[in-house]
């Protein structure tokens, strides 16, 4: 008897021990698999896309919670990624434009990925998570990716397959570096804007990094199981080039292909708010003055849908990979794009500007445990790039930062009727005297032919600013800052060096009578500019939401 007992009571302890032990063992940190797409506004079925064939980040949006909202702070690469990666603004890390590296600027700062490092994450980056060369290899990511799990190489030239488009590329390049040398940029002399060749994905850099970031990920899970991963997956496209094997440009028929009917600048719109099209138009089939011809607007607003669909599907494979991994449930998805972009829209091509269609961006996130109230769900409130960062540390239990200047967005995933943001805030310098890297116009540009150009937009600045034109502030030192409320767009044209000065010129637009931003009711609208004008001064510390008790 007491042997039954003994064993009783020993069994009593080991129950309840092994329920301590459950209840005591730490939570398994959630991986982050961080998908970023270059140059692509929200052209997906799920943001209403009449034409885009994107199912997969449709489904992705239908079982997380997609921000209709969502703004980057600079419509230019560097920029852009520079703020997301360190959650702070543009003018706080002293990147306005794509030649400044972070790094340099701001030597300290903890930068997303590296928060994730230091907390334990293996940290990787499969494509452009950066921009260009700044990727911060030694602090921010913990591995390389292991190109040898691929078992393939690459053979483009310019980016291009077809033999045709690589010969058309090296032949304009070698002609500008022998007629300008140094002052021509790597921007000048390129091949043409778009390619279709019924090619696997994988013969292109979008669907060989998709493969490379799913064997990868394979290899961390062999090798440590237990450790969480921060997954960096970047797409390429559809930033020019629009290149993407064939089968994704037949899923559109182009007969249902048409073109934006606004196709001028806004109505007293600010000349230097809008550029020339100066990166489309160093492509080998684009005229390098006057309008886009209709056709050739056609094959270009094509080739775009062509590379979303190209994206979708290499999401959709990534995705897949996790499930068979068994992680899906366990990984936090947010999927990106660094700022939107200009088709034909105001008679521009490409991003570069301060407008809605150039800074508005498609926000998708997807977390374990995610709030039913959530699930589904299509957001109007106004976020921001920059508060990506405390969001995905809120996701994984991390602390903040200090230096942080966004907005955790969990609150929100939470409950998403909640009151937000009063305002996003957006910035460019002069689009229309700026290389499309947003540095001022080098020698180089003015010497090419794009110098007639130039002086076609300089005389229309003159004639609109009068008295206020001045070259080097306008090329060095002009700033538009820009506001999106509720209801209005508000930008400011600004001397950035003096902040208390008297502004420019300002542009003012109403979304609720006018959502494509046509006409500039600023000079219409004193009392509504000067209240805004405080508003905006107040900055995004005074904009930001009260959180519920």
């Amino acid at each position: 008897m007491k042997t039954y007992i003994h064993l009783f009571l020993l069994s009593l302890v080991i129950f309840s021990c092994s329920k301590v032990a459950k209840k005591t063992a730490p939570e398994r940190k959630p991986n982050i698999l961080f998908i970023s797409i270059d140059d692509l506004r929200p052209e997906f079925g799920c943001y209403d896309s009449k034409l885009a064939v994107t199912p997969n980040i449709d489904k992705l949006s239908s079982e997380g919670i997609q921000f209709n909202r969502a703004y980057c702070q600079q419509a230019i690469c560097s920029p852009s990624r520079a703020s997301l990666m360190t959650g702070a603004r543009p003018e706080t890390i002293n990147v306005i434009e794509n030649y400044t590296y972070f790094r340099d600027e701001n030597p300290d700062i903890i930068t997303l990925p590296q928060h994730f490092k230091e907390n334990g994450y293996e940290t990787m980056y499969c494509g452009k998570v950066y921009h260009g060369k700044y990727r911060d290899q030694e602090k921010s990511w913990s591995r390389n990716p292991n190109k040898q799990l691929l078992g393939y190489k690459m053979n483009l030239i310019g980016g291009y397959v077809d033999p045709d488009n690589q010969e058309i590329y090296k032949k304009n390049k070698a002609e500008m570096k022998a007629k300008y040398g140094a002052k021509a940029k790597y921007g000048l002399g390129l091949g043409p804007a778009f390619e279709c060749v019924d090619v696997p994905d994988n013969t292109y850099l979008d669907g060989m990094n998709t493969d490379l970031a799913i064997a990868n990920m394979k290899q961390m899970l062999e090798e440590n199981p237990d450790k969480p991963f921060f997954l960096g997956l970047g797409f390429i496209s559809p930033h020019l080039n629009f290149i993407a094997p064939k089968k994704y440009w037949d899923l559109y028929d182009r007969k249902d292909i048409h073109l934006s009917q606004q196709d001028k600048a806004p109505l007293d719109g600010a000349t230097v708010g809008l550029h020339a099209s100066f990166e489309l138009r160093t492509r080998a089939n684009i005229p390098k003055q006057g309008d886009i011809p209709k056709e050739l607007a056609t094959d270009l607003l094509h080739s775009y849908l062509a590379t979303a669909s190209y994206v979708d599907a290499q999401v959709g494979k990534m995705i897949k990979a996790l499930e068979e991994q068994g992680i899906l449930d366990n990984t936090v998805i947010m999927l990106w794009s660094d700022h939107g972009y200009h088709l034909g829209e105001m008679g521009i091509w490409g991003k570069a500007t301060n407008y809605e269609i150039a800074t508005r961006v498609p926000l998708i996130i997807k977390a374990p445990g995610q709030s039913q109230k959530s699930i589904g769900v299509k957001s109007d409130a106004l976020v921001e790039l920059v508060d990506m960062y405390p969001t995905l540390c809120d996701l994984a239990g991390l602390s903040l930062p200090e230096h942080l200047e966004g907005q955790s967005l969990v609150p929100l995933m939470e409950n998403p009727k909640q009151p937000w943001k009063k305002a996003a805030f957006s910035q460019y310098p002069t689009p229309a005297l700026r290389e499309w890297a947003a540095n001022p116009l080098s020698e180089g540009m003015r010497e090419t032919y794009f110098g007639p150009l130039i002086e076609e937009v300089e005389e229309e600045i003159k004639d609109q600013m009068k008295e206020k034109w001045d070259r080097s502030l306008f090329e060095n030192d002009l700033m538009g800052y820009s506001m999106r409320t509720d209801r209005y767009r508000f930008v400011l044209w600004k001397n950035r060096k003096q902040p208390k000065s008297a502004p420019l010129y300002i542009e003012l637009y109403d979304h609720t009578r006018d959502p494509n931003e046509t006409v500039n009711i600023a000079k219409s609208n004193p009392d509504l500019v000067a209240k805004l004008t405080v508003q905006l001064d107040q900055g995004w510390k005074g904009n930001r939401a009260q959180l519920e008790n």
